[in-house]
């Protein structure tokens, strides 16, 4: 829509027309009405009023002071809100008649009629209103003149679990994965993990802390050393994905920006999924923490990213049907994300062929060589807090691995990140042994007869010592009599070993 003509032309043009205009007769008064309507740009009506009173006045009205509370009325009431320890308003408008009464009662206030009536008619939210900038200095708050985060989530699509209909390669979900060790207080190394929903492939990079800079800055070089192009990403409401700067380089960078709905992990299955099977899986649940703990999980994600994308398959959901309350689902066959990408017709052929290089110059087993390696470095971080000065494992050479193969299943677990420290045997009792007065007669009893069972020892206690013994007792010397043949047998197995 065009804009009319300015304030100063207007005004000439009113007094050139609006003596013709009154004088003239009805036909020419339209045709005078049109051409003016048509330069202005103002209401017809509004032009038929210009026109018939002439120049408009150039007096401008002052519009009165509407301001009722002054200064004296703010100095009373912030210190009558102090004397009530600082409630709010509405709590503050309540007991405004009882505090104006005992401090004047009292001589600490000396209020003027006027100022007193004003007190006792303010309305809460003018006390409120009032008193908002002393509470954000007693708070250490001050407005800031930043974009709000809400506006920024309300630019930000939602896209559910449902909203995802085959979407081709490069639509990744993204997430933050805290390396804390079950305890939120203090800092951390994260890894931030995105996952391609059309093939599986995952990447991850280690950030030393949670930062919104480090996560686009993170976004940049995985642009480097993703396959595909980054077409997509869908994140949680986290603020460290929810911010300015993401919002500005997914414009710059024509990448489209969703995120899931607050508290429903199922819109992100994709990567929840994906921070268990690979995130949680090779780096485990100990706290990690300092730049030496972010480079050794830097190092582990960039072979962790070949290990995984290109030797290991997992399952990609086809169909899921409810009959009932019972939910059937069916899989297409496992398929590694190389293999996946390879048979997409989406993928160029250029980039096909680049993956099928990679993958015949790779070797899994050295690869899982120094995956174990480094998770026995950072086993080792974290069990020295992050300290640079933590023991270093013993590195074994890649023939010795491969001898070992065959048996690392007698070894129990092989991931030095999920090894848990041995416990020491438990050689202390809660409560009393009510059997320790009488276990040499309980022994003589055993050694006369081996075969007597523990229920027929405790029945002859409690007729040689009645009212001692309770029935919840049996259990107790049912253990001590197990532990006693067990001896006996050990004792005999060593025996007749060396005879």
């Amino acid at each position: 829509m065009k804009r009319g003509i300015s304030s100063s032309t207007r005004r000439e043009l009113i007094g050139a027309l609006s003596e013709r205009y009154r004088q003239t007769g009805r036909s020419e008064k339209g045709r005078i009405l049109d051409e003016f309507v048509k330069l202005t740009k103002c209401h017809r009506k509004h032009a038929i009023r210009l026109l018939n009173h002439g120049r408009p006045s150039m007096s401008i009205s002052v519009r009165p002071s509407r301001r009722i509370y002054d200064e004296a009325v703010r100095e009373a009431l912030v210190a009558i809100w102090e004397a009530a320890d600082r409630i709010c308003g509405k709590r503050l408008r309540i007991v405004m008649p009882d505090y104006v009464e005992s401090l004047e009662r009292h001589g600490h206030l000396k209020l003027s009629s006027d100022l007193r009536k004003k007190l006792l008619t303010v309305s809460a939210a003018t006390i409120d209103r009032i008193l908002t900038p002393m509470r954000m200095k007693a708070r250490g708050r001050t407005k800031r003149g930043r974009k709000s985060r809400s506006l920024v989530k309300s630019q930000i699509p939602v896209r559910t679990f449902a909203d995802w209909d085959d979407p081709a390669p490069g639509h990744f979900e993204t997430d933050l994965v805290a390396h804390n060790g079950g305890l939120s207080a203090g800092s951390c190394v994260h890894s931030l993990v995105l996952t391609d929903v059309s093939s599986g492939w995952t990447e991850c990079v280690a950030l030393v802390a949670r930062e919104q800079t480090l996560v686009v800055e993170a976004l940049e070089a995985l642009q480097s050393q993703l396959p595909i192009p980054l077409l997509g990403i869908d994140t949680d409401n986290d603020g460290a994905f929810i911010n300015e700067s993401l919002l500005k380089y997914c414009e710059s960078h024509d990448v489209k920006f969703t995120r899931s709905r607050p508290y429903l992990k199922n819109d992100q299955a994709w990567i929840e999924q994906k921070n268990g099977a690979v995130v949680r899986r090779f780096v485990g649940y100990q706290r990690l923490k300092g730049i030496l703990a972010a480079q050794v999980l830097g190092r582990l994600h960039r072979l962790t990213r070949l290990y995984v994308n290109f030797f290991q398959p997992s399952f990609k959901l086809r169909q899921k049907t409810r009959v009932g309350a019972k939910v059937h689902k069916s899989y297409f066959p496992p398929a590694t994300p190389c293999d996946r990408l390879l048979k997409n017709e989406e993928v160029g052929e250029e980039m096909k062929e680049h993956l099928r290089e990679q993958k015949s110059s790779l070797d899994p087993v050295r690869l899982l060589h120094t995956i174990r390696e480094l998770q026995a470095t950072l086993a080792a971080l974290a069990c020295s807090n992050g300290s640079e000065n933590g023991a270093t494992p013993e590195s074994k050479s890649l023939s010795e691995f491969l001898k070992q193969l065959p048996r690392l299943w007698k070894d129990g677990e092989v991931r030095p990140t999920h090894r848990k420290e041995p416990s020491s045997p438990r050689t202390w009792r809660t409560r009393v042994d009510p059997f320790e007065s009488v276990w040499p007669e309980l022994l003589d009893w055993l050694q006369r007869d081996p075969d007597t069972t523990a229920k027929e020892l405790f029945l002859r206690l409690r007729g040689k010592y009645p009212g001692t013994y309770k029935d919840g007792q049996l259990r107790t010397l049912q253990r001590r009599v197990k532990g006693w043949r067990r001896a006996m047998a050990r004792e005999l197995i060593g025996i007749s070993q060396t005879s």
